[in-house]
């Protein structure tokens, strides 16, 4: 199964940040709309708490990332409110490769085409480290969660505010 390094492992190899991969199998024709993180905290021996998803939106400012537990859902309100918007609304799946280059089930916070204004939900601070897609199906990366002077030094990932912007499922 092992490909060629992502984008987001190169940049995460580029600012010395030490992370560890996690390949899994994984069917996208067949994988589910909405269950597919805690599928893949599953398959990748990870505990869930501590597996997080990428979500895209738009506001009137341009475009927003949010990461957030798999096993949650992102409260749009408090999301807008977080990158200071009135509203926000999720990509389309049809444009996620468009605005980041990745793919469904392959969006890494890291990487992406253009560096957005990057929300994570304040549950990674709790913990030691977290795993995200590192950039296409099947490949997980687990490494501590964002510091400032890390993402300032990679360009692509710029740490808004550590906010709780979720719902529980």
């Amino acid at each position: 199964m092992a490909q060629g390094k992502t984008n987001a492992v190169r940049l995460l190899d580029k600012a010395g940040v030490p992370y560890e991969l996690h390949e899994y199998h994984v069917d996208m024709e067949s994988a589910p709309r909405g269950g597919l993180g805690l599928e893949v905290a599953r398959k990748a021996g990870i505990p869930p708490e501590a597996v997080f998803k990428t979500l895209v939106a738009r506001g009137a400012g341009g475009h927003y990332v949010f990461v957030v537990p798999v096993a949650a859902q992102l409260d749009m309100k408090k999301a807008a409110a977080a990158v200071g918007e009135k509203r926000v609304e999720l990509l389309p799946v049809a444009g996620i490769q468009k605005a980041t280059g990745y793919i469904r089930g392959g969006c890494s916070p890291l990487g992406m085409k253009k560096a957005y204004p990057t929300v994570f939900d304040a549950s990674a601070q709790a913990l030691g480290s977290i795993c995200v897609s590192a950039g296409r199906p099947g490949l997980q990366v687990q490494a501590d969660h964002p510091r400032p002077e890390v993402q300032q030094s990679t360009g692509h990932c710029t740490l808004v505010s550590a906010v709780t912007a979720v719902q529980e499922l």
